[in-house]
């Protein structure tokens, strides 16, 4: 289980406080398939950033009870003057994982080739993507975090992602960003939107799209 308790997020700017969200409530059992609708900036991505711990709220408390990755193809976190099989096994380390079993796996998935051996600083934003998810799955997790992950690769990509995602590790809880209504209704047993700094969930996706689309323009 992952519980977010009256969670709030809010950045200091200099014209005052910018608040994101407030008082956000969100249950996640295990293999539970939950969509996050929301506008541009309404903060989906920061509230998928505090769940998976890269982000702290400024108020309020998250529980988890299961292990969490980050956000699906994002390379945030990598560090660009190393190569990408570098980045590969300082990430396994942190999660205990011997980095030469699956150096063959990453390679072959991101089709990185021998850019695996270059600096992440001379990857296109492509290459990252594909790295960053490649990564994601050679490490397992009970819950995924996938954020706008349909927007990664060409469509050829995008099906091999589906397959070690919704097929190979279909049993796993999922919190899913997308703008794409399909993708959320396809794959997700509720949905919340985010408008206005508060989250309104729908145990119906095909109503929480309603009211997403009734409110898309706050």
């Amino acid at each position: 289980m992952i519980a977010l308790e009256d969670v709030g997020k809010s950045y200091a700017t200099r014209y005052g406080r910018h608040l994101v969200f407030k008082d956000v409530n969100l249950q996640i059992a295990k293999g539970e398939k939950v969509g996050i609708l929301g506008r541009n900036g309404a903060g989906k991505s920061t509230l998928v950033r505090i769940i998976g711990g890269a982000e702290s709220p400024t108020r309020g408390k998250v529980t988890r009870n299961m292990t969490v990755s980050w956000p699906l193809a994002f390379s945030g976190a990598f560090q660009h003057s190393l190569t990408g099989y570098d980045n590969l096994r300082f990430i396994c380390r942190v999660y205990d994982v011997d980095p030469d079993e699956k150096v063959d796996e990453v390679q072959a998935f991101s089709e990185l080739g021998k850019f695996l051996w270059e600096p992440i600083r001379t990857y296109s934003a492509g290459m990252r993507a594909r790295l960053g998810f490649a990564v994601s799955m050679a490490i397992e997790f009970d819950c995924f975090l996938i954020d706008e992950i349909t927007a990664v690769g060409d469509a050829r990509f995008r099906d091999r992602c589906h397959e070690e995602l919704h097929v190979k590790r279909g049993d796993r809880a999922m919190i899913m960003v997308s703008h794409d209504a399909n993708y959320v209704r396809e794959h997700c047993h509720k949905a919340g939107v985010l408008t206005g700094g508060q989250l309104t969930m729908f145990d119906d996706v095909d109503e929480a799209y309603s009211f997403y689309m009734a409110h898309a323009s706050e």
